[in-house]
């Protein structure tokens, strides 16, 4: 099967629930005109071949590229050439994001034109480019730990959210969402991956993710000082009622150019700075290039296409769906919510990339399908307490994101560090197109029709939710697991061992020892090796065990976690084997920190 034919059979079977939850709705509970439910079937069909198309393209040039620029980066040796190129990189790819424009035409049609939608797209970007330059310094020294730049970071936002309206809030968190669309985490991602494997070390898995979730938090640092610095405390405004475009084909010809237009806009700026590089400094061969520009062109083709159909479809739906629900009974809304949250973040194409490149890196440790239930449930209760914040006006907002995000804070230190990086950028990828679009307009038209609530102050803060729901979730995932694996009853064995000779050179006999630990413990058991006299040794990753007790099978969804492990190979002069061996088994600091065998 070709990658093109797997990619449409991976999109398909994760769209298809999507669209027949929608369509069951429009045939029972909501009543929609039939000119809308064919335009919507026509969207999914685009919607369909355009992601197809899209994380095909990505898989021929995004990822080259950003793997190039990585190498650019890590193989600077001047700190203020990498501080550049990676703002560049960041402010380049982000002030074309279009979820970030379309959020920023929201932003000043909300506060009465006097927040200008430019301006909040460039301080966005600049947030986001300051945060990837230090989020690259940080991945490159390994100083400081992920988790203490993301505590760090946090902290300072917790500081500034004492000093923000509640309306500047929601919008920052919505503008941290709005970053992560379908062109930037991909492209980011790519970077990432680059990073860690030029720079290696024992932490290139835990390298491999965590810069799409430093991203996140400049969007909400530009923002928040925005609005202290400018003074600005309310929005200001009416929303445009609204009205559902009429007819089939014309509501896809009138939003074909603009759409267009704005796909070009976002693909140039980074399409020009690679062939620019490659022009000057890569210059790579004739094929590759072939390759990139045939991929830019699918992911152009796919874009478009993905863009027309969601928002020639997909949001006008949302938005009628979330008016009639609204009408009804409250927890009819709240339940819908829930459902289409399980399942619309499937259909996210940040995420397919996400889950391929865990996939990749943890070699199937992880599995794809456990990211993404995980990422499904927390997104539906994320929008489910969304429809209760909108029905309810005495719940706020910060109720559930500071709360949220010092919980996942906390967690940070309980989990695998793998954890980690993957959480923060989940609550990226999580809140990309197909969730700002559908997702913001089931919201505004649930928020239009209840009485108490507020489009423009109650429409913001639901992508918000959407971010933080995947990094709570997947903290808990990382905790459940490193629980249960801890569970595991430790079995006794006799720590002495004969080691059996296996080469004999000039009559000097050598043994080969081989000791397997827990992931993270390799360069501890080295290093015992070497105080004991060995000479050096070989590391490989592996997964996987023959006790049945080690193995943690998360129940209702039927995946299961293997322990990963990790295998050295040290070769040893016979007279010394034995003595290096009971050694590492008899190595407080490797029995406390896991099992060890020789």
């Amino acid at each position: 099967m070709s990658l093109l034919q797997e990619k449409f059979k991976e999109v398909a079977q994760t769209l298809m629930p999507v669209v027949l939850l929608i369509l069951l709705l429009s045939f029972t509970f909501v009543n929609v005109e039939a000119d809308i439910i064919i335009r919507f079937t026509i969207g999914s069909i685009m919607l369909l071949l355009g992601l197809t198309i899209f994380l095909w393209g990505i898989d021929l040039a995004m990822n080259p590229i950003g793997e190039h620029m990585s190498a650019e980066i890590a193989t600077s040796r001047k700190a203020s050439k990498i501080a550049i190129l990676s703002f560049f990189l960041g402010f380049l790819i982000t002030v074309a994001e279009l979820d970030l424009l379309v959020l920023g035409n929201q932003i000043e049609n909300a506060s009465g034109g006097t927040m200008n939608s430019s301006f909040i797209v460039y301080m966005v970007s600049i947030g986001v480019g300051f945060m990837i330059s230090l989020g690259v310094f940080r991945l490159l020294r390994d100083k400081p730990s992920y988790r203490m730049f993301m505590t760090i970071t946090y902290a300072i936002i917790f500081v500034l959210a004492l000093f923000v309206a509640e309306e500047f809030l929601a919008i920052s968190f919505d503008a941290s969402g709005a970053t992560t669309g379908a062109l930037t985490t991909p492209f980011i991602l790519a970077i990432s991956l680059g990073l860690s494997k030029v720079k290696g070390g024992k932490n290139t898995e835990e390298n491999s993710f965590g810069l799409v979730g430093v991203m996140s938090s400049g969007p909400i640092l530009a923002v928040m000082l925005i609005s202290i610095i400018t003074g600005q405390r309310n929005i200001h405004g009416e929303a445009a009622q609204f009205v559902p475009a009429e007819g089939i084909i014309e509501p896809i010809l009138n939003i074909l150019p603009h759409i267009l237009l704005e796909s070009i806009v976002a693909l140039l700026p980074i399409s020009v700075l690679f062939f620019v590089y490659n022009f000057v400094k890569f210059k790579i061969d004739k094929e590759e290039l072939a390759g990139i520009i045939k991929g830019l062109i699918f992911t152009l083709i796919g874009l478009i296409l993905f863009l027309v159909g969601v928002n020639s479809g997909f949001m006008d739906m949302g938005r009628i769906i979330g008016m009639e629900l609204a009408g009804m009974n409250p927890w009819v809304l709240i339940g819908v919510a829930f459902v289409s949250g399980l399942i619309v973040v499937l259909v996210e194409p940040a995420v397919h990339v996400l889950g391929e490149q865990i996939e990749e890196v943890t070699g199937g440790h992880i599995p794809v399908k456990l990211i993404r239930m995980t990422l499904s449930i927390g997104v539906g209760t994320a929008i489910a307490l969304s429809m209760v914040r909108i029905l309810v006006p005495e719940v706020k907002l910060w109720y559930f994101l500071l709360p949220g995000f010092a919980i996942a804070i906390l967690l940070s230190y309980r989990v695998d560090p793998i954890f980690v990086g993957i959480a923060f950028d989940a609550g990226g990828v999580a809140s990309g197109p197909m969730t700002a679009t559908y997702v913001l307009a089931f919201a505004q038209g649930a928020a239009a029709m209840t009485p108490t609530a507020d489009v423009l102050v109650d429409g913001f803060g639901v992508i918000a939710m959407v971010a933080m729901a995947p990094v709570l979730s997947i903290m808990i995932l990382g905790t459940a697991f490193r629980h249960k694996t801890a569970e595991v009853p430790e079995a006794e064995e006799d720590i002495s061992i004969t080691p059996t000779p296996i080469l004999e050179a000039d009559g000097i006999y050598n043994d080969c020892i081989m000791v397997v630990v827990n992931r993270g413990l390799a360069d501890e058991v080295v290093d015992v090796a070497r105080q004991s006299g060995a000479s050096g040794a070989t590391i490989i990753h592996g997964r996987g065990t023959d006790d049945e007790h080690e193995r943690v099978k998360l129940p209702l969804i039927n995946v299961e976690l293997q322990p990963e492990k990790e295998i050295i190979w040290l070769v040893t002069s016979a007279n010394i084997s034995e003595h290096i061996a009971n050694n590492l088994l008899a190595n407080t600091q490797l029995e406390q920190e896991g099992e060890v065998a020789v």
